[in-house]
């Protein structure tokens, strides 16, 4: 059954959100006990985690591969444009989460 839209569109959002800012958190823990650099870790965690966000976010790659298939191939141009904002959402809810890390770590200040 299809989730409707606004939904889907705020739930890709803070999934991405979720995972950048647990991953890193978690992953500095794990930083933490092996005596690496914690805030530098954390840091370097939330900016390789980024589009992983966004993959699990959107719900895998081939529901969307499908979806941009059937908005070319079957003139579905609303099914593209649905999954076009779900992918910028869930690229935005990875930048936030990314955001508040750089301004907590305060690792890249110029």
């Amino acid at each position: 059954m299809n989730e409707a839209f606004f939904p889907a569109f705020f739930n890709s959002y803070f999934i991405a959100f979720g995972v950048v800012l647990g991953g890193s958190l978690i992953g500095g823990m794990a930083a933490f006990v092996t005596g690496e650099p914690l805030l530098t870790q954390i840091q370097n965690i939330s900016n390789q985690i980024r589009i992983w966000a966004i993959i699990a976010a959107i719900g895998g790659t081939f529901d969307t591969v499908y979806s941009f298939e059937k908005g070319f191939l079957d003139g579905g141009t609303k099914d593209l444009f649905k999954q076009f904002l779900l992918i910028i959402s869930a690229m935005g809810g990875a930048k936030s989460a990314s955001l508040i890390i750089a301004w907590l770590t305060q690792e890249h200040i110029t």
